[in-house]
């Protein structure tokens, strides 16, 4: 059978994400304070092999070189975070000017090679100040985030076109605040952790709020980036459907209602009982800010089953299917079609929301550059150009989505996993700090280049598409 040919919209963005902790270094320079992860990482035991983000790959230096090879490659557009803790040392107070410079000296790069900068506020490193006096259990730290957003917004404002508040917040929740398998590992109670969820929530509309007052860029966008699980019922039975649509509420719409519809889905505040957060006149009107985009991460699949449990906050996950795919990530299976599903499932329930795909990629630990001196890595092409298929395919059903920024743009901190993880397109050597395009960043480059790519023809989907879960 001949390729078919996958273009996309005109305008479309094509980009690689980095976050400050994971890419930058500098821990201690220039005026930067410590964060929660700069804390976490003295562990014991919390990172593999002891590692730290202290050096990371050294973008603070090398950032120049990083947006170079983005816009060699045919890149145009690179998503990033600000680290608070460089640009307001103890979260609050008075700005750190060396740390606000190297943010505009960054944006101005990109701008002057036409690489459209998208901005992330909150990308996990919390300033270790504001952890110190509850950190995200405390409601001042909402208030805190808002003065902060001012203040880049203040800065930034006049040239960032792309803002989010906060990348995963159910990330900072649930693995920092639940598990504690994330800074600043605490192991609360579900009250608490809900108590964050708001707080969190909470933050992102102060946040919204003061970027619209204090941005002054026509035409400017603003949103959030969350990582929704995607739900996929295991076949053949009502209740497993049954089952995987409460996990959706309880994992999905918990953020999703407050971020578009101003209230906490009913049902999952039943479900609760005593466990609910305090809400306080008016937060639910803060928190439902209108947002000009929704960006979407996601990996892998939540296969999900009518197990034992009775409780409907807890679900039931089925095993991986026998031969089952999976990247270096312990557990994350390759299944394409879930880009699809996912992109599909939120348009049908939310709407034609404008969304990016602000997060896909995958961990292969075994890159390194060959004989050759290339790095040849053929199962992240593959990775990329199956999940891109099923991307076109959704924008051919009718789905909003405008553009996709792989994970990521170079190896880093891949938080508790140190740097045994390589999700890059390109390789670090984090001896020499060399950077390296594999080949997945040239294939990226020349699909952004041309605005799409040949591929053999995806299989006909089955309708309707729930039944083709499996």
């Amino acid at each position: 059978m001949p390729n078919q040919r996958f273009d996309f919209p005109q305008d479309f963005l094509w980009g690689a994400a980095t976050s400050a902790y994971q890419v930058e270094g500098a821990a201690d320079e220039d005026g930067k304070g410590p964060s929660i992860w700069d804390t976490f990482c003295r562990r014991p035991g919390a990172i593999q092999r002891g590692e730290t983000g202290a050096e990371a790959c050294r973008h603070y230096r090398h950032w120049k070189e990083d947006l170079a090879l983005m816009k060699d490659l045919g890149l145009n557009a690179y998503r990033f975070s600000v680290s608070w803790p460089r640009v307001q040392s103890e979260g609050r107070g008075r700005a750190n000017e060396k740390g606000l410079a190297f943010y505009e000296r960054l944006v101005d790069e990109m701008l002057r090679l036409g690489l459209r900068p998208n901005l992330t506020l909150y990308h996990w490193d919390l300033p270790q100040a504001l952890e110190d006096k509850g950190g995200w259990t405390s409601r001042d730290t909402a208030l805190a985030f808002q003065d902060y957003c001012a203040l880049v917004a203040r800065r930034l404002g006049d040239r960032v076109p792309m803002w989010a508040t906060f990348n995963e917040p159910d990330c900072v929740s649930h693995a920092g605040y639940e598990s504690g398998v994330q800074a600043p590992g605490r192991r609360e109670s579900p009250q608490v952790v809900n108590q964050v969820v708001h707080h969190l929530l909470l933050a992102h509309g102060l946040g919204m709020q003061a970027l619209r007052r204090e941005a002054r860029l026509k035409g400017l966008q603003a949103g959030i980036v969350l990582n929704p699980l995607v739900i996929w019922p295991t076949p053949g039975r009502p209740e497993d459907v049954a089952a995987a649509e409460r996990h959706w509420r309880v994992a999905n719409d918990w953020w999703l209602e407050p971020l578009l519809k101003g209230g906490y889905p009913e049902e999952v505040w039943g479900w609760m009982g005593k466990d609910v957060p305090r809400v306080e006149p008016g937060d639910l009107q803060t928190i439902r800010q209108d947002l000009d985009f929704l960006g979407l991460n996601l990996y892998t699949r939540a296969r999900i089953t009518a197990g034992a449990s009775k409780d409907p906050l807890v679900p039931d996950y089925a095993p991986l299917p026998e031969g089952a795919r999976c990247t270096s990530m312990p557990g994350w299976e390759i299944f394409p079609p879930i880009m699809e599903s996912l992109l599909v499932e939120v348009t049908r329930r939310w709407g034609r929301l404008p969304l990016y795909v602000t997060e896909n990629g995958a961990s292969f630990s075994q890159d390194a550059p060959g004989p050759d001196g290339r790095v040849h890595d053929p199962a992240r092409i593959d990775y990329l150009r199956d999940h891109l298929q099923h991307a076109h395919r959704a924008l051919a059903s009718g789905v909003d989505l405008r553009g996709y920024f792989a994970w990521s743009l170079m190896d880093n901190f891949e938080w508790s996993f140190g740097y045994a993880q390589r999700f890059g397109i390109v390789h670090v050597d984090f001896q020499t700090f060399r950077r390296t395009p594999k080949d997945s960043a040239h294939w990226l480059g020349r699909v952004a280049r041309e605005n799409g790519f040949e591929a053999e023809p995806l299989p006909p989907r089955p309708s309707p598409f729930v039944q083709a879960r499996g």
